[in-house]
């Protein structure tokens, strides 16, 4: 049985760093940072972490809002979840993980926009 992409890029360790540099990225870019100024970025660092640990295959510890309601009325458009993309890629990239690899992390997400986009 091969191993789920959450045991592939090392658990959830792996992915907390993954994480931090991600929102380093985020937080320096002004297409999307003005909507975390009000976040208490060390709560959304573990929520994220969890997520995207369950999302790629690890254990289910989220239990956080859906998605569709974790961006009510933040009205984000195409602009702002591609900018999430590009940064969630090159912080895969940063730690080393293969371009299949991250294809398959960024499909996962793509399956998330109907819920993000125009809420």
């Amino acid at each position: 049985m091969a191993d789920s992409l959450y045991e592939k890029l090392g658990g959830e360790a792996a992915i907390s760093k993954v994480v931090d540099y991600f929102y380093e990225l985020v937080l320096k870019d002004d297409t999307v940072n003005q909507f975390f100024k009000d976040t208490d970025m060390e709560q959304q660092r573990r929520h994220q972490t969890k997520f995207i640990s369950f999302a790629l295959g690890g254990p289910n510890q989220y239990s956080g809002k859906s998605m569709a309601k974790a961006h009510e009325g933040m009205k984000l458009q195409e602009v702002h979840f591609q900018a999430i993309v590009n940064h969630l890629h090159d912080a895969l990239a940063h730690f080393g993980i293969s371009e299949g690899d991250i294809d398959t992390a960024l499909t996962k997400v793509a399956t998330l926009k109907e819920d993000i986009l125009n809420k």
